[in-house]
């Protein structure tokens, strides 16, 4: 079995005296496509945080593969309208060579726009981009925060399925994975091994088939539910690393 790339062990987060994560189990292993969704205050950019090795941890472990290269990108990017600012020259600020800069955009499709002006991109120009600077150093695990967003239904679909053509394409001395963080349901549960449902601590966790069915994430999403809404989740129950619900101790 693959080495994970990142592993978190009983992470807990506090803020203030405020406890933001609870007892966080999660890994990321070598090609694998991890989906992480929770509302709003759910605790999921703090998570990315930690994943990314920024944000020091209250209690509990984060266990990285030696040499992992992490490529990271954004939920915004907030440009300022009136820097004179390329996409080529955005992409070299890496440090990175106008070759490899030409191989990321082509491989996410945008290599046209490499002179343009940052500000004259759309929305999903702009997300390619992005997801073209994360890939620049040729990274173990991508980290996707909100990857679509600012795009339409349809450019959606196609950034969800570029993103799965990366993890498929990758090297085999690379052996890409991703880990994202998304609100749009129905289209990435297509589109991911699997989903770690969190509200401060794991809600569900499993393989898509498997969340879909869960008693848990039917109760917050419900069977057609295509969308995250805002909802509360009654801590009336436990789960176990499988997914299952079980009776809250003393229930």
């Amino acid at each position: 079995m693959n080495q994970p790339l990142v592993e978190l062990s009983d992470v807990r987060m506090q803020f203030r005296g405020q406890e933001v994560l609870t007892g966080i189990n999660l890994h990321v292993s070598p090609r694998e496509i991890v989906t992480l969704i929770g509302p709003n205050g759910a605790g999921k950019t703090t998570l990315v945080r930690i994943i990314l090795g920024l944000q020091q941890l209250s209690s509990g472990q984060r266990v990285v593969k030696k040499g992992l290269r992490i490529g990271y990108m954004p939920q915004k990017l907030h440009i300022d309208d009136t820097m004179p600012l390329t996409v080529n020259r955005f992409l070299r600020l890496t440090g990175c060579r106008l070759t490899a800069v030409n191989d990321a955009l082509g491989r996410t499709g945008v290599a046209r726009v490499l002179h343009s002006p940052l500000q004259s991109l759309s929305g999903g120009e702009l997300q390619r981009v992005l997801l073209a600077r994360a890939l620049l150093h040729k990274p173990h695990l991508l980290v996707l925060d909100e990857p679509v967003q600012g795009v339409d239904v349809t450019g959606q679909k196609e950034l969800y399925q570029l993103i799965t053509d990366i993890r498929d394409e990758s090297k085999e001395q690379e052996n890409c994975a991703v880990l994202m963080v998304s609100h749009d349901l129905h289209v990435v549960m297509a589109s991911t091994d699997k989903v770690v449902c969190i509200n401060r601590h794991v809600c569900c966790y499993g393989h898509p088939q498997q969340v879909r069915q869960d008693p848990a994430y039917l109760q917050l999403f419900g069977r057609e539910s295509d969308e995250l809404a805002v909802y509360t989740h009654h801590h009336d129950h436990q789960h176990g690393v499988d997914g299952h619900v079980q009776p809250a101790k003393g229930k």
